[in-house]
């Protein structure tokens, strides 16, 4: 090479990498948009890419999350009400343009596998600011429109206040220009600008002035300012729930539509090799085609009938003869040797220090050589379904060169991508129009029934096409929560302190498997650690010299994703159960042995005191009962719960069954947006939560998923349901997640109180009494 190509690269690359380092050290790109990211429609007025000023003054905020029972929308809208000093039943939500703008920071940056203790605001280490801040400039970048991981409030708290400010300021801005008084002797009152003077405006009247009103050094309001935040708004979605109105994906109806059932393979992984009677069944009545589907994202290849009713193509999917081919690679799937071989791993792991190393201090094997005390527990848990009440379902149209697309989802730029790859058009020609969630819990965070229902939309002549899956396709085949194995062992020293603590999970990583099959440009062609395998387990907050906090990835070939509190949702049962059998060891009450390792970490030390105390923690119990605590961290918020259980017995010689009577709840969530919202979202999760603890199991055998419908998977009733009391703690911190934190602690909190009751230590999802 010579010396001035050398020159030339070596200058490139320099300029390169000071481009790079000038890119790392800048702030992240501003989220506010510009007022034409939003289009004009009849007379509004854009002031950034989040709100929009109708002619009548209402004030329109673009929505790009979904609403799917969490009160996001509600809580999001009295945001922008606060600033703006309007009530939050005057915000208009109005669906967000496709724009990166409105792509979730906060989901990626929390996915970062850092212990909680070196986020803790004045504990942040270096290593965590740098890779917080270095993400986030990423996640910005990328764009990902996505609703999950609680991060909904998280990622919109400094956004949204901070576009409702600028708006604010440039309506004042414009009064005051126009009527030539000073700024501040101006006031909002509920949507309207007055002045003292008796000269008013809507927002409407001055909202084109307002636009060229330059909007600098704007902060928002003040904590001792707020009128709405932390006060109860009534929730937006309410009338129209009540009244039939709401519109979920279900609901979707269009001119000229038919509708699709789809069968997939009776085993997982397999796929239609001949259809044998489709003529007979085109000839039944009301059934129009008969559509191979193919595999595409994470679905498996079927087939769907195609009719002018959905009870006609259900009918005729029913009739269909299907000759099927097993799973291409590999013995059939079965649920009770992958749970063997989890175990086995996890074993392994422990003896040989194998698995990515999540978390460790101190010397984990010094310390047990100097236990007093050694104690090893197994605790295993099962995969399970989602179960929404809404079964999977999408409506396509495929017509003149465009796609729309009504779906429930939570991902709708990835259900943009999949629509456009099916259909073989680009984005830009494919619409999707995000209705209510009948339930989401990470379900809806894959796009495979879009890719389906596209696939038949290009057959049915530029008519809309609604495909949807039966109770019994959506059991059988989900992506499934993934069945893990912990093996955990705890040294206590002679006086019943926790010396040495070790955790070897073994269990298949959700996030690699998901970006395979919805964002394979992303997925790399090795997996890297996925947080989500040793959440829970990994970043506990007690405070224990020593440390190893291990996880085994594996592959069973089981479909997994996504599931309501993810990893924490059975680690949380693992590590929670565990420090109980401890505290049991060590003779200490588990609520005083729990605050003896929360000496540095005030807030779970106060809100585990406060469930205790709102409990009656060391008061006495009918005869029959008992109580069981659980504390856990996730998603930025710590859940203290204790519950009162006793044991009613079984009918016809069934086991005895646990029967929940109360359950008391102390949350620290940051600053509480709306209180209630975050009560429902904690009641909701009691009994999802116990639902699962006490019912939920997938099981697989010879390939096929055995349970079908809630008969085999049943759901928590009312007469069950147990009296929740919530308690909110005092926070200036910003807001975090609540639609997930309270799952996590409801299993071994029950758990634990069974212990106390019988005798029995249940270490096994479901729970289960001899």
């Amino acid at each position: 090479m010579s010396v001035r190509r050398r020159t030339v690269l070596w200058a490139g690359l320099a300029g390169a990498g000071a481009l790079l380092v000038g890119w790392s050290v800048a702030p992240p790109r501003s989220r506010l948009g510009q007022a034409s990211t939003l289009p004009p429609v009849d007379g509004e007025v854009g002031l950034n890419g989040w709100l929009k000023v109708a002619a009548d003054g209402q004030v329109l905020l673009a929505m790009p999350w979904a609403e799917m029972g969490q009160g996001a929308h509600s809580a999001l809208a009295t945001l922008v009400g606060e600033e703006l000093d309007v009530s939050p039943a005057k915000v208009r939500l109005i669906p967000a343009v496709s724009d990166s703008l409105y792509g979730n920071v906060a989901m990626l940056v929390s996915s970062l596998p850092l212990h909680p203790r070196s986020t803790e605001p004045g504990q942040e280490t270096t290593l965590a600011k740098g890779s917080r801040w270095m993400v986030s400039k990423v996640a910005r970048e990328l764009g990902l429109v996505v609703t999950g991981g609680s991060s909904t409030m998280a990622d919109s708290w400094p956004v949204l206040r901070l576009a409702a400010a600028t708006v604010r300021a440039q309506l004042l801005g414009a009064a005051s220009l126009q009527w030539k008084l000073p700024l501040d002797e101006l006031v909002i009152e509920d949507g309207v600008i007055r002045h003292a003077s008796g000269q008013q405006a809507h927002f409407g009247e001055l909202a084109r002035q307002a636009a060229a009103m330059p909007a600098s050094d704007v902060a928002p309001k003040r904590r001792e300012l707020w009128k709405r935040i932390g006060r109860n708004q009534p929730r937006l979605d309410v009338p129209a729930k009540t009244n039939g109105t709401a519109m979920f994906g279900i609901d979707t109806r269009l001119p000229d539509m038919v509708f699709a059932a789809v069968r997939h393979a009776p085993v997982l992984g397999g796929a239609p090799q001949r259809l044998l009677n489709v003529d007979a069944v085109l000839q039944r009545p009301g059934v129009e085609r008969v559509v191979r589907l193919g595999s595409a994202v994470g679905s498996t290849d079927a087939v769907a009938v195609v009719g002018r009713s959905s009870w006609h193509a259900r009918q005729g999917a029913l009739a269909l003869d299907i000759e099927w081919q097993g799973r291409p690679a590999g013995a059939p799937l079965d649920s009770a040797a992958i749970l063997a071989n989890l175990q086995q791993q996890a074993t392994q792991a422990q003896a040989t220090g194998g698995g990515f190393n999540f978390y460790s201090l101190g010397d984990t094997a010094a310390g047990f050589a100097q236990a007093a005390q050694v104690v090893d527990a197994v605790y295993t848990a099962p995969y399970l379904a989602h179960a929404t009440m809404e079964p999977m379902n999408c409506t396509a149209r495929v017509a003149d060169g465009r796609v729309d697309v009504w779906a429930p989802t939570q991902v709708p730029a990835f259900a943009k991508a999949v629509a456009a790859r099916v259909a073989g058009v680009t984005e830009d020609k494919v619409t999707v129009h995000m209705t209510l969630l009948g339930g989401g819990f990470g379900r809806r965070l894959d796009a495979d029934v879009v890719a389906q229902a596209v696939r038949a939309a290009l057959e049915t002549g530029g008519r809309p096409v609604q495909l949807l899956w039966s109770r019994e396709e959506d059991f059988q085949h989900d992506f499934y929560r993934p069945a893990g194995v912990a093996v955990l062992r705890g040294g206590l020293t002679s006086r019943g302190g926790l010396l040495s603590l070790s955790s070897h999970s073994a269990g298949d990583a959700i996030t690699p498997r998901w970006m395979e099959r919805n964002a394979p440009w992303l997925a790399g062609p090795v997996d890297t650690p996925d947080k989500t395998t040793a959440e829970g387990l990994f970043d506990l907050p007690y405070a224990v010299p020593n440390q190893s906090m291990r996880h085994v990835a594996t592959r069973s070939g089981v479909p997994v994703g996504f599931w309501r509190s993810v990893g924490h949702s059975h680690n949380a049962f693992f590590s929670e159960g565990f420090i109980d059998e401890l505290a049991h060891a060590a003779k200490a009450d588990p609520v005083a042995f729990r605050l003896g390792l929360l000496g540095d970490q005030p807030r779970h030390a106060a809100v585990l005191k406060k469930a205790a105390s709102e409990a009656g923690w060391d008061t006495p119990l009918p005869a029959g009962r008992a109580r069981g605590v659980a504390l856990h961290e996730s998603f930025g918020s710590i859940v203290a719960m204790v519950m009162e259980v006793s044991v009613e017995p079984g009918a016809d010689k069934a086991p005895p069954q646990p029967w929940v009577h109360r359950v008391v709840c102390a949350v620290d969530c940051g600053t509480v947006v709306q209180p209630d919202g975050v009560a429902q979202q904690v009641e909701g999760s009691v009994v999802f939560g116990l639902t699962a603890a006490l019912y939920g199991g997938i099981s697989i055998v010879k390939g096929a998923v055995q349970q079908s419908n809630f008969p085999d998977q049943p759901l928590l009733t009312m007469a069950q349901t147990p009296v929740v009391q919530v308690h909110l703690m005092p926070s200036t911190e910003a807001p975090t997640g609540m639609g997930e934190p309270a799952v996590p602690p409801v299993a071994p909190a029950l758990a634990n109180a069974l212990f106390v009751l019988t005798g029995q230590r249940l270490r096994n999802l479901p729970l289960k009494l001899a």
